[in-house]
């Protein structure tokens, strides 16, 4: 019950063999780069939204 951060390496380890299996050997690097990039793009979207949260919420605007 865990989600997905609780699978382990031998559970990762079946999911690559199935990969393997569907696409093959030959696709798997354009795999890995099409998941590279879209992970890099995914980060630096998530540092773009939280430095503009950042600048809008400045430390005078805060009332504690």
């Amino acid at each position: 019950m865990g989600g997905i951060a609780s699978i382990g390496i031998p559970g990762l380890i079946i999911i690559l063999v199935i990969i393997l299996i569907i696409f093959g050997p030959r696709k798997l690097p354009e795999i890995g780069s099409a998941v590279g990039q879209t992970l890099s793009e995914f980060k630096k979207s998530t540092r773009e939204m939280m430095n503009e949260e950042d600048k809008t919420t400045s430390p005078t605007n805060n009332k504690e």
